[in-house]
């Protein structure tokens, strides 16, 4: 039987060899890697997707090849300019003075087989709970490009088999999409049970030897591997000390959002698709924004089951559930005085978070109840350190400056926060900025005038709250 091929003549991703057990491994391959496609690279995307299409599940052998130098010409377009440089101190800026011998430079070693992912820089951000630190691992900016090439190459293989409730880190989908499938879900039950759970450190104890086996049941490229190895094998330089990592993925490198949520689809969502779901009594909906998730449940006795089963089902694979984040909280629509002689053994209904949002029952104009989904405390209570520590920094700054630099932190605020109920948060959060500028701007010199920085601040005021884009059209869409 003929092999099938692509419409340039290459074997097609995923064809066996006739008369040979293992999967397709053609000399061609490393012809093409050195001959570079003068294809459009938006072209090949989409014949790679197509070819995915076809493929019906097999695994792809013959990927490497399309990393070229437009490839990562494409790469770097998509890659964010204005980040934090790495351990070479290389930003965005810098690596543009002379990109195009840059390019070809990363290409030429990648080519070769001699590109060596340098360690990334380790650096703590705060955590929502405004005391403990996250640790962040910022790799420099050649290998963001590199990093941003392989998962342009990887995400339409997985793409099609994602599940349509992962929204965290895909394109087209965001954090607002999976609060309003939350909200969606939560007022079809008229509420329910809520298994709000947490991955303790899961960006830090990502099993490689895991990872590397869920990735070989779609990619058999080994040079492809190979680049996913050495990054996850890269190590984190912190205050001038190397230090290797045996499991984990940096948070803030580019491909390790992809990584999780591909760890994740085989740990988490298709398992509970295929083995959990059919088993419940009632209807069952699991809501996942990267390692962020909540399983809304229509019984009790389902939410228990799982609550059971899920540490000993990512206990297999080197994770862990946070014992006091997880828990299971009754989320019933509230009913109205005197129902408790009725049912006596319904619990009141509880809030969760997530997502930065807690989530709560409220009363409409009219009466009727509806999923509340204000700013969580926790949120709130950093974004305010973080306005206060900047002000303190730069209250010398001309105020033109500092009035430009905090309208554009409410404005992201307000975009993210800006939902139809959560306005009134959005006008204390405002207010509270106003305070503390004005606080700094005082303590700029003994000998202030009241009157005079009053009139400063009036003459260019900050933006006023007001409902997100992603929000409005969300709503206007449902």
């Amino acid at each position: 039987m003929p092999r099938s091929t692509d419409e340039i003549g290459e074997p097609a991703f995923g064809d066996p060899v006739e008369g040979r057990g293992h999967l397709l491994k053609e000399p061609s391959e490393s012809r093409a890697a050195r001959t570079p496609s003068l294809e459009p690279v938006a072209d090949r995307l989409r014949r790679i997707a197509t070819l995915v299409e076809k493929a019906g599940g097999r695994p792809f052998t013959t990927l490497a090849h399309h990393v070229d130098l437009a490839w990562l010409r494409e790469a770097y377009e998509r890659t964010r300019k204005d980040g934090a440089p790495g351990v070479d101190g290389v930003d965005g800026k810098a690596y543009a003075e002379d990109l195009e011998a840059n390019l070809r430079s990363l290409a030429g070693r990648i080519r070769a087989g001699t590109y060596r992912p340098p360690p990334v820089r380790g650096v703590d951000i705060p955590k929502g709970d405004g005391k403990s630190t996250r640790p962040l691992g910022i790799p420099t900016f050649e290998d963001k490009i590199f990093q941003r090439a392989v998962v342009m190459l990887l995400e339409p293989l997985y793409e099609p088999e994602f599940h349509a409730d992962s929204y965290g880190f895909r394109p087209g989908r965001s954090a607002h999409q999976a609060l309003a499938a939350v909200d969606d879900c939560l007022m079809r039950l008229h509420g329910g049970w809520v298994l709000e759970v947490d991955i303790r450190k899961f960006f830090d104890t990502l099993d490689h030897d895991h990872l590397m086996a869920l990735l070989q049941q779609k990619v058999r490229d080994g040079t492809v591997l190979v680049w996913i190895r050495n990054w996850l094998k890269a190590g984190v330089q912190r205050d001038g000390e190397l230090m290797h990592r045996d499991a984990g993925t940096p948070q803030g490198g580019v491909i390790s959002p992809l990584l999780s949520n591909i760890y994740l689809h085989y740990v988490l969502d298709q398992w509970y698709e295929a083995e959990v779901r059919p088993r419940l009594r009632g209807q069952s909906r699991l809501i996942r924004y990267a390692d962020d998730f909540a399983v809304i449940f229509e019984q009790e006795v389902d939410a228990r089951r799982v609550m059971d089963v899920l540490p000993k089902r990512f206990g297999r694979y080197g994770l862990t559930l946070h014992p006091e984040k997880t828990r299971l909280v009754p989320f019933h629509q509230p009913r109205p005085p005197g129902w408790r002689g009725r049912d006596p053994g319904r619990p009141e209904p509880e809030s969760f978070d997530l997502l930065g949002f807690t989530h709560t029952w409220s009363r409409t104009a009219r009466g009727t109840w509806w999923v509340k989904q204000k700013t969580a405390k926790s949120r709130l209570t950093r974004s305010l350190s973080a306005i206060r520590d900047w002000c303190r920094k730069h209250r010398h700054d001309p105020i033109r400056d500092q009035q430009a630099t905090l309208s554009s932190k409410l404005r992201g605020h307000y975009q993210y926060y800006g939902n139809p109920g959560n306005l009134d948060a959005l006008w204390r959060f405002s207010r509270e900025v106003f305070n503390v500028w004005f606080k700094w701007l005082c303590r700029r010199s003994q000998k202030r005038n009241l009157d005079r920085l009053y009139k400063a601040m009036s003459a260019r005021p900050l933006p006023i709250p007001k409902l997100g884009r992603r929000w409005a059209r969300i709503a206007a869409n449902p």
